[in-house]
This record gives C-alpha cells, sequence and structure tokens, in this order.
C-alpha cells in the first residue's frame, strides 16, 4: 500500500469515561453507573411525583433544579467493590441519600434565609418559609418509605444519620465552646466536626449503604465509613475554597455570601487565627459582616492571597490522604479506580 493512502470504514466514537463530568477511567463501569443513575432519577422523580401536585410541585424544584448527584454516584461506586452488587438496592438506597440530602438543602435555606439554590430562586423565596419546610419534611417522609423496603438495618443507619445531621446544625448555631467538655473551645476543630456532622455523615452513610449491599466484608465496611467521612470533609472543605477563589460558581451560590452574613467557613477562620501572617486589614473586615460590595470583593481578593487560605488547601490535601489510604485497603480495580479519580476531582475544583 502507498504512503498516500487512506483506510476508509465507519469511524467508531471514542469511549465514554466520564460520569456526572467526572472521568472515571473505564468506559465500561462509566456505561453501567450512567445506567444506574438513570434509574436513580426515574425513582427519584417518580417517587415525588406522587400525592398532592402542590406538594410534588415544591418537592421537584431542587430535584429539576440539577445538582452533582454526588451521594448516589458514591453509593453506586461503593457498590462495585463488593462481589455481589444488589443492583436494585443499591438503587434505592442512593435515591434515600439523595433526598435527604435535598430536604436538608430546603430546611438549609429557610434558616439562612437564603434567595437562591443552584442557580434558581429558593423555595423559600419563590413560595415561603412554610412550604419550604414541608417541602423538605415531604422529601424525608418519602426516603422513609424507601427505607422500609431496604429494612430495620438501613432505617437505623440513616436515624444515626438523621442524628448527626441535626447534631451539627445545632453545633454550628451555638458555636464553638459553649456545648460542654465534650465540644472543642478551637474555631477550626469546632468547624471540621460541624462539617463533618452536616456533610460527611450523609455521605459516609451512602459508601456503607455501597459496602452492605455489594456483599463487602464488616472489615471492608469500617473502611468504607472512613473513605466516606474523609470524602465528605473533603467536598466541603472544597465547597469553602471555591466559593472564595472563584469569581463565579455554578453552585447558584453570590460569592461572598458568607462573607456578608459574618459566616466564618475554614479559610477565613485560618485567617483570624492568633498565629496567622495575614494582614490586619483582613482581620477587621472578617470581623464584620459586610454590606458593602467594595469591601465584599476586597475581602475576596485578600482571601485569595491568604494564608488562611493556604492552610485550607493543606487540610483538604489532609483528609484526601485520609480518602486514598482508606482506598488502599480496600479491593483494586476499575471502581477502585474510580473513587480516586473522584477524589482528586474533589481537589482539581478548588485549582
Amino acid at each position: 500500500m502507498s504512503s498516500d493512502s487512506v483506510t476508509t470504514g465507519t469511524a467508531h466514537p471514542a469511549p465514554d469515561h466520564t460520569v456526572a463530568g467526572v472521568d472515571i477511567g473505564d468506559a465500561a463501569l462509566a456505561s453501567r453507573l450512567r445506567d444506574d443513575l438513570v434509574d436513580v432519577e426515574e425513582l427519584l422523580v417518580g417517587r415525588l411525583e406522587t400525592g398532592e401536585e402542590f406538594l410534588s410541585e415544591v418537592a421537584l424544584h431542587l430535584v429539576t433544579a440539577g445538582g452533582k448527584r454526588f451521594r448516589p454516584l458514591v453509593a453506586l461506586l461503593a457498590g462495585e467493590l463488593g462481589p455481589e452488587p444488589d443492583r436494585d438496592k443499591l438503587r434505592k438506597a442512593a435515591v434515600v441519600c439523595e433526598m435527604i440530602h435535598l430536604a436538608t438543602l430546603y430546611h438549609d435555606d429557610v434558616m439562612d434565609e437564603a434567595e437562591m439554590r443552584r442557580g434558581v430562586e429558593s423555595a423559600n423565596s419563590r413560595w415561603d418559609n412554610s412550604v419550604a419546610i414541608l417541602a423538605g419534611d415531604f422529601l424525608f417522609a418519602h426516603a422513609s418509605m424507601l427505607l422500609a423496603e431496604l429494612g430495620p438495618a438501613a432505617v437505623q443507619l440513616i436515624a444515626q444519620t438523621f442524628a448527626e445531621l441535626v447534631t451539627g446544625q445545632m453545633r454550628e448555631t451555638v458555636g464553638p465552646g459553649r456545648g460542654g467538655a465534650a465540644e472543642p473551645a478551637d474555631e477550626a476543630e469546632h468547624y471540621l466536626r460541624v462539617i463533618w456532622e452536616k456533610t460527611g455523615s450523609l455521605i459516609a452513610a451512602a459508601v456503607q449503604f455501597g459496602g452492605e449491599y455489594s456483599g463487602a466484608s464488616a472489615e471492608q465496611i469500617r473502611t468504607l465509613r472512613e473513605l466516606g467521612d474523609a470524602v465528605g470533609v473533603a467536598f466541603q472543605i472544597a465547597d469553602d475554597i471555591i466559593d472564595i477563589a472563584s469569581p463565579a460558581t455554578d453552585s447558584g451560590k453570590t460569592p461572598g455570601t458568607d462573607l456578608r452574613e459574618g459566616v466564618h467557613t475554614l479559610p477565613m477562620i485560618y485567617a483570624l487565627d492568633a498565629g496567622s501572617t495575614d494582614p490586619g486589614r483582613l482581620r477587621d473586615l472578617l470581623s464584620r459582616p459586610l454590606t458593602d460590595d467594595a469591601e465584599v470583593e476586597e475581602a475576596l481578593e485578600l482571601l485569595r492571597a491568604s494564608d488562611g487560605m493556604r492552610r485550607a488547601r493543606a487540610t483538604l490535601e489532609k483528609y484526601v490522604d485520609d480518602a486514598m489510604a482508606a482506598l488502599d485497603a480496600l479491593p483494586s480495580g476499575p471502581a477502585n479506580e474510580a473513587l480516586r479519580r473522584l477524589v482528586r476531582f474533589t481537589v482539581d475544583r478548588v485549582r
């Protein structure tokens, strides 16, 4: 064949390794996960469409606004690590975790008086606080009905997780050093405990479901819990950094919202620490809620270059290392590699 000959035939598209925007490395696993997530979405929407239309409309408000479906994804991925995945139970457990997550968003927006969520008007802003609270309760009710189909052990796991979610919200409301002898007085330690309770506990439950419904051993399930704990905290720290580092985000949250409300996230807590090398001007700005747009932007610029931000990134890497250590102790293969990529994706979002 001459050097200028061409090969004819039908071109085959490159295999798709992505799921929810994350390259997980294995095309067959990615295809299976995408199919499972379609089933999860259909089950999620189908359950919430049952009942009165006025309730379903509000309950589906945030579902149809999108979202990462991070908890269902990690539940399904963890379910790939065991020898005998029960796909029906895995999908139901994934939906339970997403329903509970969505319910907490409705309630959080009421407490925070938020106006936007996932790029759309929040339910409390579009309707009112009472409607938003009841929509969250409606989601909890449907999660409970699905849990009943999974059995008593699943009910117990989510009951404990719900207690942790509420404890985290109360701990955040009470503040550091005011919850008794067991309450950490250090603000950074307090904050890390809060975000584990409010974010990490549900992600850990999702990962545990993956182990429970795939035939993983008791030791592997304990390791999966450790993985979920680390990933959950890392995910929230990454969000804290993104809310400061990115001029605009796809989360629907306006950059600087925490500054306006006087809420301190981890980079801010580190910047205010007694040992911080950050300038006094930043400390002054962080000492009070900011109402002036120019001051908000000034604070964001100072935070982006701050020692507090550097320390927050270092703390994020520590939790990533913990997650990788847990994965080292779990079965190798495409699912393990996909979870590693998902963990790294959490960090890569802040670069």
